[in-house]
């Protein structure tokens, strides 16, 4: 995971960029005020400082989109370019309003970063990691804050300081970060395989995870291409094959080993599993407490994957599980011999990525009759046909002996002894990607099949118990597994249509399909989806609750606190003057937060986005209400400063451990590929929004209702965040992004919906 590693680092530079162009600011602010005489027009002051902020704001308001049809790589190369540009005319500005200018395309680039670096970071991270790899930007933010205060401090303590160098330092950076987007990052393998680049998202891939088997993976990118869809929840019992036994109504399941198969029977009223008991008890919770019924759907399904889990315990994989080991290949294709296409002396067809394509049509899920597949060479190749080739689709139930479809689907029948057919892999976080062949009779006593694609996880719960399993052996041979069910993106009916049996289904597309889906861009009617809705509401609600939290006020009350508990006292003691001081005593604030981030990085995909949470709103409702306390009721000045300073303390590290890093990275969880760029835009520009009206606000409340009352109002904010986060926020660690929106698709209907 080196390489997804250096690339999180590498892209969160522009974070830290954010950090040194907040801190140069408010250290350059009281120079500027003096050079240009703005203490009698606090308007401009004010725009000095804000113009940055205004800038982040218009830019996010179109960077989604436009990342999303030119890609993740070129926006943060515009941001960097932006950076040093920015930091170059803050150098040179010879008067208040070229500041301005500058200090506005220094918001651009602002606006940039903070957008797009945790949707790259997101993109290109593994699951198991992706937590603690978002969390660099939040780290890197804070580190730039403490170096560039320490810089400013050196600074105040020779005469004279220069607020265009501490402004222009900015251009030295940038153009380090500016090289290193440039001729190192890559493009996110995700947003290539959305514009159909599929030999270079392979590339990318093996770069970012240091190996070159990646096919499950290029395999899951494909498959969440689509934005939402009819997601269903189904329970199966898994075990090994028995090829003596007829077995009726099972999906059989191929590993990538001569001789290796699984067979999955389905457990009827799915209520077997914690996914299913989630959904049989309609997302009351097992306790069937009024907190439990007014708990998300997602909340709760998400929640009972991370409950009770197999293997080791909690680390949410299967590897624990005896019936899973190297379960499957991207094509795993079953030979008369047994050997699998790709395998030596397999003559399988191999997957010409760069024609993979979907098709956007909900109709083209099933085929019928009259949608051939072309011809096998020589009429003999069914014996020899992929997995997830077409099957055989009946008229009336007419089979034709001489039609390779049909020797195909005997073939298939003879191993697995059902209807269905399947290929699976590993694709992180304990899931398994696989597929299964379905058949329905239309009402035009037309018999179709098509194939549904399948994310498996296993639940931890024997199958033995359950009776019927799916061949023989003893109890502890089977397992329960959940599988989230819909429509395949990659087997559709435009791709199946003239494939051979005798190549994969995804071999070679027809080109107009290709084209479909590289040319095809964000559509704002997508966010109408019921599940894309859902997570845009989580991500825009959280990011509200975040800036009306309390942290602009807590930061503005910082330096009075500090100067009441005496720190500025002490420092003058040392000789320093009033600027050097009021600069060292910001630094040492931001210096406080580092040690707790680095906490959060290790703890963000161990304990989880929602425990961490759940953990530290409580801590920031606590402090909040202690400085509430220490500026009503009268007391000792040492006591006084000794509450204070704990508790803005303790807030700052507890923030920045929960609800300073996790509602960007969760916005950057749960949106589809295809609008993922989109909703983070609009999640962001919630940010910007907010954080304009709490700054502004701040001084007129201060004057109308005084310190205390507005920590009140964000304690009280506090409080709707921990119940927002209780009932509507879900676990997201460890699961791949594909998976989640699945999740969030299915609780967009509702549970109670799902058991109709």
């Amino acid at each position: 995971m080196r390489g997804a590693v250096l690339v999180a680092i590498t892209a969160a530079i522009g974070n830290m960029l954010q950090g040194v162009d907040n801190a140069t600011i408010a250290g350059a602010v009281m120079y500027i005020k003096r050079e240009f005489h703005l203490e009698t027009q606090p308007a401009v002051e004010g725009l000095v400082v804000a113009t940055s902020l205004i800038g982040a704001t218009i830019i996010t308001t179109f960077s989604g989109p436009v990342a999303d049809i030119v890609g993740r790589r070129p926006m943060l190369i515009a941001s960097s370019l932006l950076y040093f540009l920015g930091g170059l005319v803050m150098l040179w500005s010879p008067n208040v309003y070229v500041l301005l200018i500058a200090r506005l395309i220094d918001g651009f680039g602002v606006g940039l970063a903070v957008t797009l670096v945790p949707v790259y970071i997101s993109e290109t991270a593994p699951p198991e990691i992706r937590g603690l790899l978002n969390t660099f930007p939040q780290f890197t933010g804070s580190a730039g804050m403490f170096m560039a205060y320490c810089m400013i401090f050196t600074m105040t303590l020779h005469p004279g300081p220069s607020w265009r160098t501490m402004l222009g330092v900015l251009a030295g950076p940038s153009l380090i970060y500016l090289a290193l987007t440039v001729f190192y990052l890559p493009e996110s393998p995700r947003w290539l395989v959305s514009k159909g680049r599929m030999k270079e998202a392979r590339v990318v891939l093996e770069k970012l995870r240091g190996r070159e088997d990646v096919s499950g993976e290029m395999a899951l990118l494909v498959e969440g291409l689509g934005s939402a869809g009819e997601t269903e929840i189904e329970e199966y019992v898994v075990g090994p094959a028995d090829g003596d036994q007829e077995q009726r109504d099972t999906v059989t399941l191929y590993g990538p080993e001569q001789g290796l198969s699984w067979v999955a029977q389905p457990v009827a009223g799915g209520r077997g599993s914690m996914l299913g008991s989630a959904l049989g008890l309609g997302g009351t919770g097992r306790q069937g407490s009024m907190f439990d019924s007014m708990r998300d759907p997602v909340v709760a399904l998400l929640g009972s994957v991370h409950e009770r889990l197999p293997g080791d315990g909690g680390a949410g994989s299967m590897r624990g599980s005896t019936l899973f080991p190297n379960l499957g290949s991207m094509l795993s294709v079953e030979r008369p011999g047994g050997a699998a296409a790709g395998a030596p002396g397999g003559s399988g067809g191999a997957w010409d990525e760069e024609n993979a394509a979907r098709a956007d049509d909900e109709d083209d899920e099933y085929l019928s009759d009259d949608d051939e597949p072309a011809a096998a060479p020589g009429g003999g190749g069914g014996l020899e046909a992929p997995l997830l080739s077409r099957q055989s689709t009946e008229v009336e139930g007419k089979t034709n002996a001489n039609d390779p479809r049909s020797q195909s689907m005997q073939r298939f029948s003879s191993m697995g002894g059902g209807v269905d057919a399947a290929s699976t892999m590993g694709i992180g976080g304990g899931w398994q990607l696989a597929w299964k062949w379905t058949e329905k009779v239309g009402p035009d006593g037309v018999k179709r099949g098509g194939v549904k694609r399948m994310y498996l996880h296993e639940e931890g719960i024997p199958g033995g118990a359950n009776g019927a399993a799916a061949g023989a052996g003893g109890p502890g041979e089977y397992v329960h597994a959940a599988a989230l069910v819909s429509q395949s993106m990659l087997y559709t009916k435009d791709v199946l249509i003239g494939q051979s049996p005798t190549e994969p289904a995804f071999a070679n597309p027809p080109e107009a399909v290709a084209t479909k889906a590289a040319a095809s861009g964000p559509r704002w009617r997508e966010l109408l989806e019921p599940g894309v809705r859902h997570a845009l509401f989580c991500g825009m609600m959280i990011q509200i609750l975040q800036q009306f939290s309390g942290i602009n006020g807590v930061l503005y009350y910082t330096p009075q606190i500090l100067d009441q508990a005496g720190v500025s006292v002490l420092l003058a003691g040392l000789g320093l003057s009033a600027d050097s001081t009021s600069i060292l005593i910001s630094g040492l604030t931001t210096l406080l937060m580092m040690p707790s981030i680095g906490l959060a990085m290790w703890l963000m995909d161990l304990s989880g986005r929602r425990t961490l949470l759940l953990t530290t709103i409580p801590v920031l409702i606590f402090s909040l209400v202690i400085l509430i306390v220490a500026n009503v009721v009268p007391m000792a000045t040492t006591v006084h400063a000794a509450l204070s300073t704990g508790s803005v303390i303790i807030y700052f590290c507890c923030f920045v451990m929960g609800f300073g890093p996790i509602p960007n990275i969760l916005c950057a969880e749960i949106f589809p590929t295809r609008v993922r760029g989109l909703c983070i835009a609009l999640c962001s520009l919630t940010f910007w929004i907010g954080d304009i009206i709490v700054t502004y606000s701040l001084p007129v409340m201060l004057n109308s209702i005084g310190l205390a009352g507005v920590f009140g109002i964000y304690a009280c904010v506090c409080c709707l965040a921990l119940v927002f986060v209780a009932l509507k926020v879900p676990e997201t660690k460890g699961l791949p992004l594909e998976v989640i929106i699945e999740f969030f698709n299915v609780g967009a209907k509702g549970i109670p919906e799902q058991m109709d």
